[in-house]
């Protein structure tokens, strides 16, 4: 078998390659792996080579054409410790003393440092990455709070990490790290609002999105003070292009989006990915594939519009429950629930764990990242109910439990109740939920706030629970509504809650 390597490996990846019996590898590079196409069995590729119909037409012998993986944690002590250095490098001005030393000064006063020894480190998103973080930080002696709606208080407890929401975070951090993926409601967290929350004189470093920093805004908060300094290894837009205004300040350190650019990180990415190859080539598994569950395609088909549904109930339940999670039931009627359901079941995780997750969750990972943040996860089959084909998910969390079901209509996922109240919209494009007491003048409220804000509605749901006035409202629009429309919704005092939903694919 001819495998072909067409990107840079770390050496034992290759060595473990080499190690197979009957097995030949080729080690090249982007600009020349071309040549060896029509002889390779598998294509090895990471980031740079695109596998295009081009590639395929000149590999014709390639038994695995695309096999998406990844390599979870593989680099989490690296981009850690490089979150870290950045810290130590704003406390002791470590960049401009070197650089004023060379140049023959030798400024001893103008870079009185500060101890990490008593600061408050406030870290946002506790996956991987975060938790080495957390290790590091703690052997200087900081006080460290966190922020993540996806750990339980027992994880948080045993890391010896005080939870808070975000305001009470920014106003309490000395050092403000970031280590959550970027999702439509990270991207730009760091806005003119959260540095308005923040302590004086407080250092930001982010090595994880260039996405979750409003850059704007940054330039702003430097310019005045609140923000002393800030440590960037990520950028919206790589690399800045020249004039980039972060660029100007003094109070900028910047590295290359090189925080898991170690040898060691490589080394064990390397080994990861080519066991994953060695186990699909040799065994058909593929280990943390992102493009492929464990079904044959018959199974696939049959459960895949499902899946699809128990992801966006599991995003939906996630959007509109508060508080941290803890535990996620799903229940399965019908006849789905006589299949193998780890499908469904990390689907639906999936979906829960979408709004914050440094490492996207997908059908492979989900129960593993699940279980990372304590989660109990509880399935339950009922296969000889007359209900119809549907699929029920409750997120519990320590503020209470939220309640959702949905089935697939005419292959499309579609929710049909909410906390038992039966209310039905389509899974699709944006949604505003809110939860109201069903009285005269509340649907006349919605179409008018909307309408004055240019906000089409393309649909709209109510239900109420039987017996009383509460109610569910689900409202499509034609765009996602932002947070000061939904503030002008709840200027209604027959609107207890509304949030905006953002369905994705």
């Amino acid at each position: 078998m001819n495998i072909l390597i067409a990107e840079p490996l770390a050496p034992a990846g290759i060595e473990l390659f080499q190690s197979q019996p009957g097995w030949n590898v080729i080690v090249s590079n982007p600009k020349e792996y071309a040549q060896h196409l029509a002889d390779a069995d598998a294509l090895l590729v990471r980031s740079v080579v695109q596998v295009n119909q081009s590639v395929l037409e000149q590999a014709p012998r390639l038994r695995v054409i695309v096999l998406v993986m990844n390599t979870p944690g593989g680099n989490a002590i690296s981009v850690a410790e490089h979150t870290l250095a950045m810290m130590l490098a704003m406390a002791r001005h470590i960049p401009q003393a070197s650089a004023s030393t060379r140049s023959g000064k030798w400024e001893k006063k103008k870079f009185m440092g500060n101890e990490l020894r008593g600061k408050t480190l406030g870290i946002v998103g506790l996956g991987s990455i975060g938790r080495e973080v957390v290790k590091r930080a703690r052997a200087f002696e900081m006080r460290i709070v966190a922020h993540d709606p996806y750990v339980t208080s027992t994880i948080a407890h045993d890391l010896g990490v005080e939870l808070l929401d975000l305001p009470q975070l920014y106003a309490v951090s000395d050092y403000l790290t970031l280590h959550v993926a970027a999702t439509p409601e990270t991207q730009g967290m760091l806005s003119r609002e959260a540095f308005a929350q923040m302590k004086g004189g407080v250092r930001i470093v982010n090595c994880a999105r260039g996405e979750l920093v409003d850059e704007a805004a940054l330039v702003e908060a430097l310019a005045s003070g609140k923000v002393a300094d800030a440590s960037l290894d990520v950028y919206s837009k790589e690399p800045p292009p020249p004039g980039f205004p972060l660029f100007a300040s003094d109070g900028v350190l910047a590295t290359p989006h090189i925080g898991g650019s170690t040898e060691e990180a490589q080394e064990i990415v390397g080994v990861r990915i080519a066991e994953q190859v060695v186990e699909y080539l040799k065994h058909a598994i593929a280990i943390n594939a992102g493009n492929m569950p464990a079904l044959s395609p018959d199974q696939y088909r049959a459960l895949g519009p499902y899946a699809t549904l128990a992801d966006r109930l599991g995003n939906f339940a996630a959007h509109i429950a508060s508080g941290n999670p803890h535990t996620v039931r799903l229940h399965y009627f019908g006849k789905i629930a006589d299949n193998a359901t780890s499908l469904l079941r990390n689907a639906g995780l999936a979906g829960v764990l979408a709004r914050s997750t440094s490492h996207r969750a997908n059908l492979i990972n989900a129960m593993q990242i699940a279980e990372q943040r304590g989660w109990e996860v509880v399935e339950r089959h009922d296969k000889r109910s007359v209900h119809t084909d549907s699929i029920r998910i409750d997120v519990e969390t320590d503020s209470g439990i939220t309640t959702v079901e949905g089935a697939v209509v005419l292959g499309k996922p579609r929710l049909l109740q909410v906390d038992g109240i039966y209310c039905e919209a389509a899974l699709t494009g944006f949604l505003i939920v809110m939860k109201n007491q069903d009285v005269p003048g509340f649907i006349g409220h919605v179409g008018t706030v909307l309408g004055k804000n240019n906000i089409n509605i393309a649909n709209f749901s109510l239900g109420r629970r039987e017996g009383t006035s509460e109610a569910v409202a689900l409202v499509s629009t034609d765009g996602l509504v932002p947070e000061s429309v939904l503030a002008q919704l709840k200027e209604n005092p027959a609107v207890k809650f509304a949030r905006s939903v953002e369905f994705r694919g």
